[in-house]
This record gives structure tokens, C-alpha cells and sequence, in this order.
């Protein structure tokens, strides 16, 4: 049972990473070509436009089985979808491993739901924002409001075993400062060149979610660890100072999630 509902799980992400990744390319390409004929409502080739058959969808498989490639055009398709698809299928399956499906009470349950929702958010931002370093305001905002839904019921379920400590106003608090705080600073200090300014904001919601100062220490050190190891050749070799934080931050995120009980048994 608990195999089938991690398989289920991986599939579902890979489903959303495949969606997620269209409708960035979709929603950039709307906003970057107003005046242009609308786009049709099914999948199509942006090289040929060539209409996808529903065998061109298939999450992974497709992609592995036409090598990246257009089946009519033989246009490159490019390492976004299948980075997209298999990042958000493993990101579903190991936020699948933090919740014991057989002791689950309902609330549970509705914390594990609101996080994936929220991951899903974070990870449309991490695509748009790896692909053409934008983060769209609109779900920016979504993400925050999700983070705060997530905040909401774990403390709802600590009030519930453990009753009012003042932990739960401060902690929360601190995260959103070490996290959204510091980016707000290194973005007002170079004046957006280091960092963009959508990025702060990201990483407010997700502090909010963490609402933990030392589980949002954490994920900021992973996600300048992952961005400095990734980033280093163009920023060494194309001389580019402006990484786009995005992805890493939303990776660190989730790898906090998941070991959230080691990281925290370390204090």
C-alpha cells in the first residue's frame, strides 16, 4: 500500500512538472508576444507547431523515447521538461516519505495536501524562473499565501498536542527574517544585480512555511551550497554575477522538508 501511494505520488509530480512546464513557456510567451495570434489550447511544437499527440505527452517516457527532440521537425525541445517532470516526480515521491499513510489523522492529512500544493506553486516558480529568470508577482503571492495555509495548520496541530508556547509567534518571525530578510538586503545593497526582486519574496514564503529559524538556516546554506556548485562555471567563465536563485531555493526547501526531524534532532 504505502509502495503504490509513493508510485502514485512520483507520477502525479511528474504529471505537474510536465503541465507546469508548458504553461511557463506559455505564459511567457503571452507576455512577451501581446499583439501575436493566440495560442492554440492543446500542446503544440513552438518550433513547428506541429500538434502533439497525446503519446507526445507522456511524462518522461516521451521525452526519453524522442531524445529531446520534436517527432516532425526534429527541433530540439530542450532539458526544461524532463528536468521539470523528473524533479517534481522525486520532489513529490520524497515529500510522500515524511507522512505515515496508515496512522494519518485528518489534519494530517490536510498539512500534507496544502504542502504539496505549495511545492507545486514554489515549483512553477522555479521553472519560470530557471528558464527566463522572471519570477511572475501573481504566484509569487500565491506561494506566500499557501506558505502562510501550511504555517496555519501545523501550528494548529501543535496547539492541539501541546497547547500555546511562544515559540510559535517569534519562530516564525525569525525564519521569515533569515530567509526573506537577508535576500531583501543583498537585493536593496546591489541594487538588484546580485540577486532579483521577486527573489526576496520567494524566499519569505517559504521561511513562512519553514517557520523555523534554524530549519530556514538550513535551507538558506543548501541553496547557496547548490547554487554556488551549479552557478560556478558562468560565473567564473561568462563572467555572470546574477544567479538566479529560484530553483535552488525551492530544492533546499523541500530537502529540508524531508529531513526536517534530523536536521532539527541536531540542535
Amino acid at each position: 500500500m504505502e509502495v503504490a501511494f509513493l508510485i502514485l505520488l512520483f507520477v502525479l509530480g511528474a504529471c505537474f512538472g510536465s503541465f507546469l512546464c508548458c504553461q511557463a513557456r506559455r505564459l511567457h510567451f503571452k507576455a512577451t508576444h501581446k499583439g501575436s495570434k493566440k495560442l492554440s489550447s492543446r500542446s503544440v511544437c513552438f518550433h513547428c507547431h506541429y500538434q502533439l499527440k497525446w503519446y507526445d505527452n507522456l511524462p518522461i517516457i516521451s521525452w526519453l523515447f524522442l531524445r529531446g527532440k520534436c517527432r516532425k521537425c526534429h527541433s530540439r525541445i530542450g532539458f526544461a521538461e524532463i528536468i521539470s517532470e523528473l524533479s517534481l516526480a522525486l520532489g513529490f515521491l520524497a515529500l510522500g516519505t515524511t507522512i505515515d499513510i496508515y496512522t494519518a489523522t485528518p489534519l494530517t492529512w490536510t498539512i500534507f495536501i496544502a504542502t504539496l500544493l505549495l511545492a507545486t506553486s514554489l515549483a512553477f516558480l522555479a521553472i519560470y524562473d530557471g528558464l527566463y529568470g522572471e519570477l511572475p508577482t501573481k504566484f509569487l503571492i500565491l506561494s506566500i499565501i499557501l506558505a502562510a495555509l501550511v504555517l496555519s495548520l501545523n501550528h494548529a496541530a501543535i496547539l492541539i498536542t501541546s497547547g500555546f508556547t511562544p515559540e510559535l509567534i517569534y519562530q516564525p518571525i525569525l525564519s521569515v527574517l533569515i530567509l526573506g530578510g537577508l535576500y531583501l538586503l543583498l537585493y536593496l545593497v546591489s541594487h538588484g544585480k546580485w540577486v532579483g526582486d521577486g527573489d526576496w519574496l520567494l524566499a519569505t514564503a517559504i521561511g513562512i512555511a519553514l517557520g523555523d529559524p534554524w530549519l530556514a538556516l538550513i535551507t538558506l546554506f543548501l541553496a547557496n551550497l547548490l547554487a554556488c556548485l551549479v552557478m560556478a562555471p558562468a560565473f567564473f567563465i561568462k563572467k555572470q554575477h546574477r544567479i538566479y536563485l529560484g530553483p535552488f531555493l525551492v530544492i533546499a526547501f523541500v530537502i529540508t522538508l524531508v529531513f526536517a526531524d534530523f536536521f532539527q534532532s541536531m540542535l
